[in-house]
């Protein structure tokens, strides 16, 4: 991490996982949205979708279940949810190590372990995300933060990643190499 901080303190630019059309991942996921970039929230009685416009990212809570005895690692892991009062919890292990936790590219182990507190603030005007991050190979004690959102009308726009993409720096976008048909 330092040596990437050295990087772009040098001039480079940053990699970022939207750059690379790659999956945010959790808390990642959380970062990437705000008033350019909101999120859609999406309720059956059995799961919620969380979807965000930009790379067209899902994620998928599954309610009142528990976890799998042994979550097979990827992008957005395993997220289950319940609710307690008005407050919707999210509860989501078995990560992959290709994420980061935060903006600044902070890596974390498979061991990664999130908590999420989702609630309407303000009058329903904003929506407030408390997030507690737990990983013992690579932080010495669990760490918390909390972010609002503030509520936008606005229609949802598809943002596919990589169709016509024009950046001017190689992010290493996946290319197939032969059709899948």
């Amino acid at each position: 991490m330092k040596r990437d901080n050295d990087e772009v303190l040098a001039g480079k630019i940053a990699y970022s996982p939207s750059q690379s059309c790659r999956p945010a991942g959790v808390p990642g996921f959380l970062a990437l949205g705000g008033n350019n970039n909101p999120y859609w929230f999406l309720q059956t009685s059995k799961e919620v979708w969380i979807i965000r416009a930009a790379d067209s990212q899902v994620r998928r809570v599954y309610l009142d279940v528990p976890h799998s005895a042994n979550p097979k690692p990827s992008w957005y892991g395993e997220s289950v949810g319940h609710y307690e009062g008005d407050t919707l919890v999210i509860d989501t292990i078995g990560l992959n190590a290709k994420t980061f936790v935060d903006n600044y590219r902070t890596p974390h182990t498979e061991k990664l372990h999130v908590i999420e507190r989702w609630r309407m603030v303000d009058d329903g005007k904003a929506m407030e995300a408390t997030i507690t991050v737990d990983d013992p190979d690579t932080y010495v004690q669990p760490w918390s933060g909390t972010r609002r959102y503030r509520r936008a009308n606005r229609e949802y726009v598809e943002d596919i990643c990589a169709e016509n993409n024009q950046h001017l720096f190689d992010y290493h976008i996946p290319v197939a190499d032969k059709p899948d048909f």
